[in-house]
């Protein structure tokens, strides 16, 4: 079975983290895609394609044979479509971040459930080829009891001009710390309390750039940690255990091949260089080892692959709706300044 689709938004999130995955699937077919203003020069190659290019979102809304949108405009944005869709019968993918408060991820989650509809967003990162390193090293036992796993996310941008947006849902958190955080949440699921250190540490007039937050899961610590002043390179990924230790240096390459323009049918698509694989070391029998650990292949596809299953064939949705509100709950805290709290739903 074709699940026909349609995209809200015609910007970078469409063109480049979706599209390129959705089009080279023959279980999808995109039927139209809506955009607020037209792009002739940008639509014609999709339009080749056999993708209708709408203006008014009823029509979108409208086609009773598109099942699932996909959403990829701004956050500001994301609840109020993704609710419009449910309203009119559709399943829903949403960019991150899903929405800003847990207030409106409830209602949207309570929707779709009364809908019988399937809602979530896209949280491609858990298959990037740095994560799914990481979760090798960790099945592969070497590591014995994992006690701390720490994971970055870089920049060296010190230039931080005043931004026009002075939301506190603008910054560093919801914008790349949804993903760092969701990867441990889909590892080990809520946890017992949340450290939080969030700042501005460019431009005080700016929301976030900077955050340290660290998640209690019993006697595993997991930090996550984003910066925009690291010049030198840190590890993506560290963790330690009683038995030994992991750590892998480099990000996953599918976004730099998207934005070079490749395909994800290319060879050599968003493969890790040998320089960057990671590395465990540990005791055996009190014999000290270390070994190199080749990186899986990511595809963010997976997400879309998973997706199909839920709405076509009854599977459980990869994110699921308490992973959902874990995510939003400790991102909203961190923002809003509120002291670390027991987590539970």
């Amino acid at each position: 079975m074709t699940l026909k689709m349609g995209f809200i938004g015609f910007g970078k999130s469409t063109t480049i983290f979706h599209l390129p995955y959705v089009l080279i699937r023959d279980r999808y077919e995109v039927k139209k895609i809506y955009s607020r203003s037209q792009k002739p020069e940008m639509e014609q190659p999709y339009r080749d394609q056999n993708i209708e290019f709408v203006y008014r979102l009823e029509e979108l809304l409208h086609d009773s044979e598109i099942s699932l949108i996909t959403i990829c405009t701004s956050d500001d944005t994301h609840f109020d479509y993704a609710k419009k869709c449910l309203e009119h019968g559709k399943h829903v993918l949403v960019e991150k971040p899903f929405c800003y408060t847990g207030e409106e991820a409830k209602e949207l989650l309570d929707l779709a459930a009364n809908k019988n509809l399937i809602i979530m967003p896209y949280q491609n990162r858990r298959f990037d080829s740095d994560f799914l390193a990481l979760q090798q090293a960790i099945s592969s036992r070497k590591l014995g009891r994992v006690t701390e796993i720490e994971s970055h996310f870089d920049y060296y941008r010190p230039e931080a001009p005043d931004s026009n947006s002075s939301s506190r849902y603008g910054g560093a958190v919801y914008g790349l710390g949804v993903h760092l955080i969701d990867q441990a949440v889909s590892l080990f699921g809520t946890p017992k309390k949340v450290y939080y250190d969030i700042r501005s540490v460019r431009n005080p007039n700016n929301s976030d750039d900077y955050f340290h937050i660290e998640l209690f899961y019993g006697e595993l610590k997991y930090i996550v940690k984003m910066s925009h002043l690291v010049k030198q390179p840190y590890p993506k990924f560290i963790a330690h255990g009683t038995g030994g230790s992991f750590i892998k240096y480099g990000i996953d390459r599918q976004e730099e091949d998207l934005f070079s323009g490749k395909s994800p049918l290319e060879e050599g698509f968003g493969l890790d260089p040998a320089r960057s694989f990671g590395r465990i070391a540990w005791v055996d029998a009190g014999e000290e080892k270390e070994e190199t650990l080749l990186t899986p292949k990511g595809d963010y596809g997976t997400v879309y692959d998973m997706l199909y299953e839920a709405v076509v064939n009854g599977a459980p949705k990869p994110v699921t709706d308490e992973e959902i509100l874990t995510v939003i709950e400790i991102l909203e805290r961190g923002v809003n300044g509120e002291s670390p709290k027991v987590l539970s739903y």
